[in-house]
């Protein structure tokens, strides 16, 4: 993987880190992801 891609598939794993930790509990609840789990379903995302 080059130096361009890893940026690109950092940047979208930070932003939808972000974007996750935005939502208040209830809305992780509605969408089944718990807290612990945004890391892992952000990496899932690339």
């Amino acid at each position: 993987m080059n130096i361009i891609q890893s940026y690109k598939n950092w940047r979208r794993y930070s932003e939808t880190v972000r974007a996750l930790n935005r939502l208040n509990s209830r809305e992780l609840n509605d969408l089944g992801i718990s807290r612990s789990e945004i890391p892992s379903v952000a990496r899932a995302a690339l």
